[in-house]
């Protein structure tokens, strides 16, 4: 009852006398959200507000807590999603939850269903300075593929063999919107905003010595980038960048319907 269509058709069916009051009251009951023994509440009401459900931050949780949260919120949510989930812990999970996928780069474990198509118009491209960014890159992909938004990758493609960027323009040139993760010194992200005519969301990643502190040095370079158009979140939240992603789509999306009188 958390997907907006359903709801709809829920409100209708009240609306034509095939559902009663307190049988739509009934159904609507866990809406605001759901406590899951004395550790959790599971926030039911986040996809109709903001347009994603809530997603389970794996680390400080054990597995049984994974499990039960992944348990009450598959009866309401197609697509439920934990990140930051390491190897030993998705084997825990996977003994008690058989149909959970794993993406082990992204250390993302999922439940989803056969075939988890794009939904929403437009296209994420997503690019990496260097394989050793890949862990981000990946977390921001996957994150956009389950939450119904088309990808395109393009890995290592740093600033230090810029041929391998440049060569590779046609794909800048057809998406939608940008997420560009650097370590190092972070330039990535200018170079390719400079190329650009669509958003660029820039990703620091903790990759590089010491010089970098844990990805500050990417992050401040990112913040003071020269070129126009980049907006920078936290080092290494593959995650937020891919949601930030979708919710500029989301109100292309909406933009273009009002537009269009629909």
């Amino acid at each position: 009852m958390t997907q907006p269509e359903n709801l709809r058709s829920l409100l209708q069916a009240v609306a034509n006398g095939k559902v009663t009051p307190d049988m739509a009251l009934d159904s609507l009951k866990d809406l605001a959200y759901e406590p899951v023994g004395e550790f959790a509440k599971i926030d039911h009401h986040r996809e109709l507000r903001t347009g994603f459900p809530e997603v389970i931050w794996g680390p400080g949780k054990t597995p049984e807590q994974i499990v039960q949260i992944m348990e009450v919120m598959r009866l309401r949510n197609s697509v439920v999603m934990a990140t930051r989930i390491e190897p030993a812990v998705y084997t825990a999970l996977q003994a008690k939850i058989t149909d959970l996928q794993y993406y082990e780069l992204a250390r993302i474990c999922a439940i989803t269903p056969p075939n988890v198509e794009p939904k929403m118009g437009g296209l994420i491209g997503i690019l990496s300075a260097g394989t050793a960014d890949l862990a981000v890159a990946e977390e921001a992909a996957v994150t956009a593929e389950l939450s119904g938004f088309g990808v395109q990758r393009l890995w290592d493609v740093g600033v230090a063999g810029i041929h391998r960027l440049l060569s590779n323009r046609h794909l800048i040139e057809s998406s939608s919107v940008l997420i560009v993760v650097a370590g190092m010194e972070g330039a990535l992200p200018s170079v390719v905003a400079g190329l650009a005519d669509c958003p660029v969301i820039a990703v620091p990643t903790s990759i590089g010595y010491g010089a970098s502190f844990g990805g500050l040095a990417p992050l401040l370079t990112m913040l003071n980038s020269c070129a126009s158009g980049v907006g920078v979140v936290n080092i290494d939240n593959g995650f937020g960048a891919a949601v930030l992603a979708g919710q500029i789509l989301r109100t292309a999306e909406k933009l273009r319907m009002a537009s269009s009188g629909s």
